[in-house]
């Protein structure tokens, strides 16, 4: 072939690569790395005469009460509904990857809420947990007493949680049970030979084999929920007192309610933060295990 035949021909994959590569990588400019750098301007930039800079927004947050305690109730949720939802996928993988009855039926209704907006599935757990609700007439069926469960400062945020992992579960399983399926079955049978219990297998050949799908599951499922906002905002508002203010409604609430747009745009560069950091040790931690 020609050396101008062969320069046109790459010329020609160059211009293709460009054509679907240009508006994905403009639309990941505007939407995502713009917005981005506006919040961090917003954060740190100060109008009148003199230097324009200042980390008065940052000193004014950690000394706000309201903004401490929903980096405080952010971090504990955060601790409490990774583990517990990425437990419960697990176990609904495995649980789903053998040869049940009707298992595509089981698959199809816990997956089914994550085809569900988040709004619409807290209006429906609303209505759930209100005080005359199908909740709470359940409890009086079993002779036990009425829950405040979205009014009391003790009960909303496990209510949250539990509605977040209604919903969230089965999207998650859906990649586990994905990585299941790659695993040779031969390995199994080899274990099985060797007397391997079922406990050993799974120690030493599920949870191995997995470990590229749950460092996936785990660094989205940390992202996903340091971003939870509809739930909170149309359940408790953040309330009561202040015991299910996640930051995401609390950069709203100072943003929109309070109009204080420069400290929103200071949370928001605290959250993005706080999420590098913890995504980062789970990635060397993951890695950490990798390497053994």
């Amino acid at each position: 072939m020609p050396r101008w035949r062969r320069a046109l021909r790459r010329h020609d994959q160059w211009v293709a690569a460009a054509c679907f590569l240009v508006p994905a990588m403009l639309a990941v400019a505007f939407l995502r790395f713009m917005p981005a750098v506006l919040a961090v301007w917003e954060a740190i930039h100060v109008a009148g005469p003199g230097w324009p800079i200042s980390l008065r927004n940052f000193h004014f947050l950690f000394t706000d009460p309201d903004f401490i305690q929903a980096l405080r109730v952010t971090l504990l949720f955060s601790l409490v509904v990774n583990p517990l939802q990425i437990t419960m996928a697990l176990g609904l993988a495995l649980l789903l990857s053998r040869s049940l009855p009707l298992v595509g039926v089981w698959r199809t209704l816990i997956l089914l809420p994550v085809a569900i907006p988040q709004s619409v599935s807290a209006v429906i757990m609303g209505v759930v947990f209100r005080p005359d609700g199908p909740a709470n007439a359940i409890l009086a069926m079993l002779r036990l007493p009425p829950q405040p469960f979205l009014t009391s400062p003790l009960q909303a945020l496990p209510v949250i949680i539990l509605i977040l992992c209604w919903i969230g579960v089965g999207y998650w399983m859906t990649f586990l049970i994905a990585g299941l399926k790659e695993i040779p079955r031969a390995l199994y049978e080899a274990a099985e030979i060797d007397g391997a219990s079922g406990w050993q297998r799974f120690l030493h050949i599920t949870l191995p084999q997995l470990q590229r799908q749950l460092a996936f599951v785990l660094v989205a499922d940390t992202i996903a929920n340091f971003l939870i906002f509809a739930p909170v905002q149309i359940l408790t508002q953040g309330g009561p007192e202040g015991s299910s203010n996640l930051i995401m409604n609390d950069i709203y609430t100072r943003g929109f309610l309070y109009g204080d747009p420069t400290g929103a745009a200071a949370e928001t560069v605290v959250l993005v933060s706080v999420m590098l950091v913890i995504v980062s040790i789970q990635f060397r931690l993951m890695q950490g295990r990798h390497s053994v």
